[in-house]
């Protein structure tokens, strides 16, 4: 008995050692104990500071075959209910290692990503991995046969030198560092429609334009520079956290410095700037000159000359259908979108990828620098405010989003109570609206100065004027061409000839016929001051509603006619100075604008009026159309700013975007140099209205031929 008891616990010993054994065996089957080593091999490199392009790849691997075998686990019938907890908490250990080895190393942290992209070295390490352990890894699909291209379709492009720059920082790590934690509680407005009576607060006025700023602050800035105190405000609320602005100061108060230095105080770098394309020139040199420590580029067409490296890319709205992918992409820290009117048509292709990088920009930095610039945030209704709220984050398509919401719970109130309005209206203006009048900072700035306002053509007629402009290069490339052919002398010149150019431009400005050949400068310039007018005229029935009386200059008859019109609509009374008026006519007019409060605006002939008049009783005047020449532009604004006015002079200068008009614009600027642009008070004539169209015509050909390659 005992040797038989001896010899069935021998036998017991036995099959509780072969249990054991099988148990070891099946530990060591599936992928599971692959992945278990190569975790451990990632853990090693991560924690020596050696983490090359392959320990990446195998953390991504890993992870990605751990997700897929703890679904299959979990899927698993057959199993019983104990070994799947086995497996799955043999899953959980991985994925522990995972965690604390991405803790280490945060780069790593993208490659979680179900989104993440599998590299070609990826995809083998993986089909690898699935044969040592046992199992037949699946083929990989088939690539998609390539789609027709879409004509209709906006084309992407990437720079080459972005392409580097994505080499070099293949791991961009998203920063959600001060993502606030979810809100405790039931929220009491979340069952209120919000939206609509956020945007009626605003109807209702009130005392408050401004969010409140701190006291200006010492700002270090290049040699020479110097910020206004209400400039160095803007900083020093940046510099304090603040991260997103509606800066609406007036034309001339100095937005694109307060923008550029700001960025440098939050430190938000890279730096997206999104403008109009008639002053993407400009931003860049204000870059240059107000962060000359940091690289600028400006992106013109496909970008081929961008640096991807820069620290600070300028855009224009008219190119960023083509470059939205990789800016998106890029790990801005900041963006700013001057004339941020031109986004208020949401349906827009422009407002919707301005929108989309914003979204991305938010996706990956916690707190970025968002801001919005603007002189004229209303143009419509209150509901423009829409695109730029959305923009800054504030709101989204249907509800105040977090930072908001927080400040309207604050309030105690509810759309139902009156009190609701302004306490809501000084809510979103806390968000970071920053509006001051040139009246309000008047001992800051300068006695006067002119403001360039873009506009966009972008009606039929607007259309239109750039295909005639498209036609009149043609014209000049086909006389340029003409008289190559035909040179005699046997020069050869590589490249463009300049003087050939130059020599093409003045026969073109001395042929004033417009039946034959198509229309020439002169008319064109006068089909856009056409198309200006009623443009210029709704900002100056603007100006005269929010700061009092405006002086509007036109050069032609029928810009005139057409900016009375839109007064008369209006409903603002106005007088008007022409050059077929009677003496007594031209002073009963003056009169009018001078002693009548209701008299908004004067309408002027720039030849007409643009000397001998005293209309000191405005301080703000527009210019529809561009003068030939800036001794012409000077006279007009002399008419107010003159011995008795006692407040800063502004003109506002209406410029049409993706035309010559530009063109004009900076040829009269370049021929008056830096002082007579400043509006020192010198009147003399620098440049004749011949220079000017020379070499406007000048620009446009070289142009065309430059684009011809």
């Amino acid at each position: 008995m005992a040797r038989r008891g001896q010899r069935q616990q021998g036998g017991g010993t036995r099959t509780a050692t072969r249990n054991r054994r099988r148990a070891r065996n099946l530990d060591e089957d599936g992928i599971i104990p692959v992945l278990a080593r190569a975790v451990r091999e990632v853990e090693s490199a991560v924690q020596r500071g050696t983490v090359r392009p392959s320990t990446r790849t195998k953390f991504q691997v890993v992870a990605i075959l751990a997700r897929e075998e703890r679904n299959r686990v979990k899927a698993d019938t057959e199993s019983t209910e104990a070994h799947r907890a086995e497996e799955l908490k043999r899953l959980d250990g991985i994925g522990t290692i995972l965690a604390k080895t991405a803790a280490r190393e945060p780069s790593l942290f993208t490659l979680l990503d179900e989104g993440a992209v599998l590299s070609e070295a990826a995809k083998d390490l993986k089909q690898e991995m699935l044969r040592a352990a046992g199992m037949e890894p699946e083929p990989e699909p088939e690539p998609d046969a390539p789609a027709e291209e879409d004509p209709t379709a906006p084309r992407r492009v990437v720079p080459r030198s972005v392409i580097a720059r994505q080499l070099a920082n293949p791991f961009l790590v998203p920063d959600f560092s001060a993502v606030p934690p979810p809100p405790d509680g039931p929220r009491r407005l979340a069952t209120w429609e919000l939206l609509g009576p956020l945007f009626r607060s605003f109807e209702y006025g009130g005392k408050t334009s401004s969010m409140p700023l701190p006291e200006p602050p010492r700002v270090r800035l290049p040699d020479d520079l110097e910020l206004m105190p209400h400039q160095a405000q803007v900083v020093g609320a940046a510099a304090e956290g603040h991260r997103t602005f509606l800066l609406a100061d007036e034309p001339g108060l100095g937005k694109t410095a307060q923008a550029l230095v700001a960025a440098r105080a939050a430190d938000a770098y890279p730096l997206l700037v999104v403008v109009p394309n008639v002053v993407k020139t400009n931003w860049a040199r204000e870059a240059r000159l107000w962060t000359p420590e940091r690289d600028v580029t400006v992106i013109h067409g496909d970008g081929y000359d961008v640096d991807g490296f820069a620290d600070i890319i300028v855009v224009n709205y008219e190119v960023l259908d083509r470059h939205v992918g990789w800016l998106g992409d890029l790990g801005f820290r900041g963006m700013v979108v001057d004339e941020a009117h031109f986004i208020k048509n949401k349906s827009s292709q422009r407002s919707q990828h301005v929108l989309q990088l914003a979204d991305r920009i938010r996706a990956r930095a916690a707190r970025p620098l968002l801001m919005a610039l603007t002189g004229t945030p209303l143009i419509n209704d209150i509901e423009d405010f829409k695109a730029i709220w959305e923009y800054l984050g504030w709101i989204d398509e249907k509800k105040p989003l977090r930072p908001l919401m927080d400040a309207l719970e604050e309030t105690g109130l509810t759309p139902a109570d009156p009190a609701f309005y302004p306490a809501a209206r000084t809510a979103v203006i806390n968000q970071g609206i920053v509006r001051r009048r040139k009246i309000d900072v008047a001992k800051d700035i300068p006695a006067r100065r002119v403001a360039d306002l873009p506009v966009e053509l972008d009606d039929e007629v607007g259309r239109s004027i750039r295909q005639a402009e498209r036609e009149l290069a043609l014209r000049l490339v086909q006389r340029y061409d003409m008289a190559l052919a035909t040179r005699t002398s046997g020069q050869v010149v590589e490249g463009i000839d300049r003087e050939l150019v130059r020599r093409v431009a003045t026969w073109e400005r001395e042929d004033t016929t417009t039946t034959a050949t198509g229309e020439n400068v002169f008319s064109m310039m006068r089909r856009i001051g056409q198309a200006k007018a009623g443009l210029a005229a709704d900002y100056a029935a603007q100006l005269a509603r929010n700061v009092g009386k405006v002086v509007f200059f036109a050069k032609h008859v029928d810009v005139m006619d057409l900016a009375e019109d839109t007064f008369a609509r209006r409903g603002l009374k106005y007088s008007s100075i022409r050059g077929d008026q009677t003496p007594k006519a031209r002073q009963k007019a003056i009169d009018e604008f001078v002693n009548d409060p209701e008299v908004a605006i004067v309408v002027c002939s720039l030849s007409a009026a643009g000397v001998g008049l005293n209309l000191q009783v405005a301080s703000n005047l527009v210019l529809a159309e561009l003068s030939w020449t800036d001794a012409e532009q000077t006279q007009a604004i002399d008419r107010i700013h003159r011995i008795g006015q006692e407040e800063p002079v502004t003109a506002w200068r209406i410029i049409a975007s993706q035309t010559i008009d530009t063109k004009i614009a900076e040829l009269i600027d370049s021929k008056a140099g830096l002082a007579a642009r400043a509006l020192d008070g010198s009147d003399e004539e620098v440049a004749s209205s011949a220079d000017v169209q020379l070499e406007a015509l000048v620009a446009l050909l070289t142009e065309a031929l430059e684009q011809r390659g």
